[in-house]
């Protein structure tokens, strides 16, 4: 799966893609075309006290899928800054789209992902390390 993701690198773009356009999109679009209301955002499972658990899925989803693809070092290191940054700017673009709206447990949970991601694949890394 690595040699495939490393080889079709549009699949992160898309991914990509698709989240940056449901951030941006005013509104929900998963409530528009499920609920006939833009304004009802569907729940995937219930947030934990300070994260937003669709944010955390996300990105995690995101991360996962920007790792397997970039696996030599250089490009990890500029991966881990455009995720946090995606992260953080998306979210605070929410305070000028129309329907959205900023919230920390969604940043949060994007922070989250991003680093719960980072930590498994360090693990990983350096247990390959010592394997060796």
């Amino acid at each position: 799966m690595i040699k495939f993701l490393n080889k079709h690198k549009i699949i992160f773009y898309l991914i990509n893609f698709c989240i940056i356009f449901l951030y941006l999109f005013p509104g929900s679009l998963y409530g528009c075309i499920f609920f006939s209301d833009c304004s009802i955002q569907p729940q995937i499972t219930q947030d934990l006290a300070l994260i937003s658990s669709n944010h955390f899925y996300a990105f995690f989803v995101l991360s996962v899928t920007g790792y397997l693809t970039y696996i030599k070092k250089i490009h990890i290191n500029y991966l881990i800054i455009y995720l946090f940054l995606v992260a953080i700017v998306l979210e605070i673009l929410h305070l000028i789209i129309p329907e959205r709206s900023f919230q920390w447990s969604d940043l949060f949970g994007n922070l989250l992902a991003v680093l719960i991601v980072f930590f498994i694949f360090n693990l990983i890394n350096n247990y390959e390390v010592f394997k060796k």
